[in-house]
């Protein structure tokens, strides 16, 4: 069980500190699928 927890403090951690970086990713790929979505018209 302490694994568990130290694993899932460690991961929420890692999301903590990279969160910004993940919506950045996300915005990325949101443009993407938009710019192909217009594209196909």
């Amino acid at each position: 069980m302490q694994t568990i927890q130290r694993s899932y403090r460690g991961l929420s951690l890692l999301m903590d500190l990279n969160w910004d970086r993940a919506i950045f990713v996300g915005a990325i790929a949101l443009g993407l699928v938009a710019g192909s979505f217009l594209g196909t018209f």
